[in-house]
């Protein structure tokens, strides 16, 4: 068969599926439309890269070396700069203080010149939560007035909030939260470390889960209306055209429906782009700028699509029998064969057996088996469900009248309900698959915190130079605060540069030390020493009266004279260890004010940690706003019972505005495939009206023509799903469990997206149960 033919032939059907009337122009949209929307969603699956990469770039740009300051001395062109970070309800606020020391100093991204002492320049979703009677309480910590806006390429995302503020009197290398840096350029190095194996495998798994249920969509989306246009064809055999044309042109009417799809999806996906910067999904937004598919992608879709539209087409065609007066599938179809079915997943697991066990410790897995047993085992859904659903119906008889209309339907079209319903029990299985799988790798990223929340809710690190007293009054008078502990710390050592033995000094009230050791008596002026602690091994050799010892030797090499010494006392009391709210257990030596000096107290580094009423409102807001009245580089932290990996938060967050995504495409194209399936039937439905048929009858069997395909595909897609989860957890080297809540809410979702669209569907069928269906010009 020569290649102009091909052409010609394809061509022709081209032709037919454009200018064949009002009733295959309809043909043609819906199949544009559902191409469209797949098309769409790859279009923005190869954009996410290059999105990812520039909010990673912007983000190293505006970076810089923290706490290895590579600028020691001030010149013309240095920037004091500090971290001010805070959050606001659960969302971070990226706060730097800034403070040029030239006129050459650098500027940061996005700013065009340096705010103004008590001015700040904010992003515009910082500027709008500031305007909103929502920021009142962010307004009264950001005590600055608004001087400029910070442009995209100082963002990562446009609802980032995030401000530089002026400052003055900063102090390099200050040992206090918000450690203040001299630089003279920004830009940080890329110091991405290997991911780990499991991390991977969870990537590939989570590309090969989403963009599974596309291609499904867009294979079933190019067979819309295939009955009505397998009968046109007959009408081609009358004027002498043979089987394998007939095929090629039917092939041509789907090659057009799919190259208008490609243009709606581009359309689609141009939209959605501009889009992008007003919807936020998880906390992850991007700028329309970010989202360029590779070019090299995008021309893999533009060949694939079209490509794959002739071939399911062809492939369709093979078990239907097109002659001069009619289409040989009104009979009974044949039975299908499941034993070729069953080699599709069984294929899946031969190619994932061979890394069970392989856990994170043996090296990366497989890339090439891990796609392509998954994509067998999902593939393996699309071959077996028609068989399922024609052996079920096969045996279903009786019923009432509604009952008998679905069953006989379905019998005689079991693979066009399949089809229907092969996209959502994909993705409910490689749902169910991924989150077996996180849930199995959890704790493996996820670390239970220290911190004791029965103590103490939230910590508040005072910056050096402010003084305890000075940081307690502040925040116990705050609305909310029922008790507080404050604790100061320091490190002191048995020579003045570089001592041989090293300690740590803890000073409190009475109160206070009794949190963090376990006291015989207590009164002001008195100095504890704790040597049970297992990692002090120096305390002991510390603690011998009229010893001299200097107080914060970190601070590097003092000047004679002014270095502080403290020289240990007769009669320091034995205290026993304990573990403070934070979780640490404090060895060395413990001061009430009274036992320290002023100049040593000025060296502690204090932290005080709150219990508070959570039945305020805004409890958190509120100390996090006497925090900033303590000083612009106090900073409050709210305690959790656990923190987990960014990474595997990351790919998380990522499966989450996938699956979003790939849940509106499936309720878009069943809306679609059922409002062909309807079409399909309209002077069957008209007819039935007409011969006294209710139509509350119609309604229920067109109802169970979709509930029993979908209970099916959802049951196999279950067992697929569970079968994929427990081959990936063995991979990880994870022991296997079921979270069978996460398995029944991912089936519930599928099953709700299908109640959804069937009851949207619901007015357009009304509309074709009237018996005027039947009329013909």
């Amino acid at each position: 068969m020569s290649a102009r033919q091909w052409s010609r032939d394809l061509a022709m059907g081209a032709r037919f599926a454009v200018t064949g009337g009002r009733e295959a122009w309809v043909r043609v949209l819906l199949t544009a439309v559902g191409v469209g929307l797949g098309v769409a969603l790859l279009l923005l699956t190869t954009a996410l890269p290059s999105a990812l990469d520039a909010r990673h770039q912007r983000e190293s740009a505006r970076g810089y070396l923290m706490y290895s300051s590579t600028v020691e001395k001030k010149s013309d062109r240095t920037l004091l700069i500090a971290t001010s970070d805070t959050t606001f309800r659960d969302e971070d606020v990226r706060g730097r203080l800034v403070e040029p020391e030239g006129s050459r100093a650098p500027l940061p991204p996005g700013v065009s010149t340096f705010p103004a002492v008590g001015d700040m320049v904010v992003s515009p979703a910082l500027d709008r939560l500031l305007k909103s009677p929502e920021g009142r309480l962010l307004r009264e910590r950001l005590d600055h007035r608004v001087s400029g806006t910070i442009a995209d390429s100082g963002l990562v995302d446009p609802h980032e909030l995030a401000y530089y503020a002026g400052s003055h009197g900063l102090t390099v290398g200050a040992l206090s939260t918000g450690r203040v840096e001299r630089i003279d350029t920004f830009g940080s190095e890329d110091r991405s470390e290997a991911m780990d194996p499991v991390l991977l495998l969870l990537v590939l798994i989570v590309f090969v889960v989403l963009l599974m249920p596309v291609g499904v969509f867009i294979a079933a989306a190019v067979r819309f209306g295939g009955e009505r246009r397998d009968r046109r064809l007959a009408a081609l055999r009358l004027v002498g055209a043979d089987g394998r044309m007939t095929r090629r042109i039917a092939a041509g009417e789907a090659l057009a429906g799919a190259l208008v799809g490609l243009v709606l999806g581009a359309g689609f996906f141009l939209i959605g782009r501009q889009l992008a910067a007003l919807i936020m999904l998880f906390r992850i937004s991007v700028f329309p700028g970010d989202l360029n598919p590779t070019p090299a992608l995008v021309a893999l879709v533009a060949l694939a699509v079209p490509a794959a539209a002739v071939v399911v087409t062809l492939l369709a065609l093979r078990g239907v029998v097109i002659e001069p007066l009619g289409v040989v599938r009104t009979a009974r179809p044949s039975r299908r064969r499941l034993w070729w079915r069953l080699l599709l997943p069984l294929g899946g697991l031969a190619m994932l057996y061979p890394m069970i066990g392989q856990g994170r410790s043996n090296g990366d897995f497989n890339e090439y088996l891990v796609i392509g047993g998954v994509l067998l085992l999902l593939v393996g859904i699309t071959a077996l469900l028609p068989w399922v659903v024609e052996a079920v119906v096969a045996r279903l008889n009786s019923g009432g009248v509604a009952w008998q209309l679905a069953i006989r339907r379905l019998q005689l079209s079991s693979g066009s309900a399949a089809r229907l319903v092969n996209g959502i029990a994909v993705a409910v299985a490689g749902a169910i698959a991924l989150q077996m799988l996180f849930a199995g790798v959890d704790n493996d990223y996820t670390k239970v915190s220290k911190n004791d929340l029965t103590r103490a809710q939230m910590s508040v690190d005072v910056p050096v130079g402010v003084s305890l007293g000075q940081a307690v009054g502040q925040l116990s008078g705050t609305k909310g605060v029922t008790h507080l502990t404050a604790l100061g710390r320091t490190d002191l050592g048995d020579g003045r540069d570089e001592p041989s033995n090293e300690s740590t000094a803890t000073v409190g009230d009475c109160a206070a030390l009794r949190e963090a050791a376990e006291l015989p008596s207590c009164k002001d002026g008195d100095v504890f020493a704790v040597e049970g602690v297992e990692w002090d091994t120096t305390t002991a050799k510390l603690d011998r009266p009229g010893a001299r010892l200097y107080i914060d030797p970190s601070q590097g090499p003092t000047a004679k004279g002014k270095e502080i010494v403290w020289t240990v006392p007769k009669g320091v009391k034995p205290a026993g260890s304990r573990k403070d709210p934070s979780g640490d257990e404090r060895g060395g030596f413990l001061f009430t004010p009274g036992a320290l000096s002023g100049p040593a107290a000025s060296t502690m580094r204090a932290t005080v940690y709150l219990q508070l009423d959570e039945s305020v409102p805004d409890v958190r807001e509120l100390v996090r706003n006497s925090a900033a009245r303590i000083g612009p580089l106090a900073d409050a932290n709210s305690w959790t019972a656990t923190t987990q990996s960014q990474k595997f938060t990351s790919i998380r967050t990522g499966l989450s505005i996938g699956a979003a995504c790939v849940l509106l495409l499936i309720g878009a194209s069943l809306l679609v495939s059922q409002l062909e399936q309807l079409r399909e039937r309209k002077k069957l439905l008209s007819a039935l009206v007409a011969f006294g048929t209710r139509r509350r009858t119609l309604s229920m069997s067109v109802l169970w023509q979709t509930a029993i395909p979908i209970a099916l595909g959802l049951g196999l897609a279950m067992v697929v799903g569970l079968t994929l989860g427990t081959v990936l957890l063995k991979m990880t080297g994870t022991s296997v469990s079921v979270d069978w809540a996460s398995v029944l809410s991912m089936t519930g979702i599928g099953a709700g997206v299908v109640l959804l669209v069937t009851l949207l569907s619901l007015p357009p069928l009304i509309r074709l149960m009237r018996p005027d269906g039947l009329r013909t010009e």
